[in-house]
């Protein structure tokens, strides 16, 4: 069996993207790295080439400014570096540039991949999330953050990235998947406030829709890690190569875990899904089985 690992990135050092620990979480699992960097504004391509690693394979891109709607360019840009995979490979491992595995899963994913290998009713695996927040303390924990997605896909190229590349389809269809034991860890929202305003000015170029939001953003002096609806401390570990950045950053976000700010509705199936573990009418970008 073997696996090819795919990622995309551009202006990883302007946003402060853990694009390398992102690569390094996955290397012990796949055979192959392929990552497709686009023309940046910083030194990211080469953040990139020194990433020691036989494994990796850059292949360099130029994004389309046209297409801005949904987030189209950054399934576009997938699908560039999904189509560099050789069909030898049995499974195509995706990752984000700001999510990151855990080594304690890494097992888990192995198997997973092996004993559905062979059985072409699974177009991919689904895995749980864990989305951080402020800082490396907190997660949130509402029906905000989608609590699952695929990551790994099968090397068939009738499968693509679909709208802002979170999930894949197959001629057009959503993918039979099978839940693995294993969590993504999404570290997104982790930067200082001046930090995050400044990211999400600069990525909102991809979505046309969101405009009116980025010129709000442009009033503002640092973004406000305030607004949220319901957050739990972290008492995990992060991954081993997240490490060095848990403990370098250097600012303090104080946020209060025990407040809640839902609607009556949201309430009520936050508390259904807290004592059951059972997310009620959720949308799924896939298809288990």
């Amino acid at each position: 069996m073997k696996i090819a690992g795919f990622t995309i990135i551009r202006n990883a050092v302007m946003n402060d993207y853990p694009i390398v620990e992102a690569i390094a979480s996955i290397l012990p699992v796949v055979d192959l790295m392929i990552v497709a960097v686009g023309e940046s504004e910083d030194e990211t391509l080469k953040l990139i080439e020194n990433i020691p690693s036989e494994k990796i394979r850059i292949v360099k891109t130029v994004w389309d400014p046209k297409a801005r709607m949904g987030g189209e360019v950054l399934a576009i840009e997938t699908n560039k570096a999904f189509a560099e995979i050789p069909e030898e490979y049995d499974w195509a491992f995706y990752i984000q540039g700001d999510e990151v595995v855990h080594e304690q899963y890494h097992a888990a994913i192995r198997r997973g991949a092996e004993k559905y290998k062979d059985d072409k009713q699974v177009e991919g695996l689904l895995f749980n999330y864990l989305h951080f927040y402020g800082t490396y303390d907190y997660v949130g924990d509402s029906r905000r953050w989608y609590h699952k997605e695929v990551r790994i896909i099968r090397n068939d190229k009738s499968i693509q990235s679909f709208k802002d590349a979170q999930g894949f389809r197959r001629n057009g269809q959503k993918l039979h998947v099978k839940q693995i034991d294993a969590y993504v860890y999404h570290y997104g929202w982790v930067k200082s406030p001046k930090q995050m305003l400044a990211k999400k000015r600069n990525v909102m170029q991809y979505w046309a829709e969101q405009e009116q939001e980025a010129e709000k953003l442009q009033e503002q002096d640092f973004f406000d890690f305030s607004d949220f609806d319901s957050l739990e401390r972290f008492t995990g570990t992060h991954p081993t190569v997240m490490m060095p950045r848990v403990a370098s950053h250097n600012w303090q976000v104080d946020l209060d875990v025990s407040r809640k700010r839902f609607s009556l509705k949201g309430r009520i199936l936050y508390w259904f899904e807290k004592r059951t573990g059972i997310r009620l009418f959720d949308f799924r970008n896939y298809r288990t089985i």
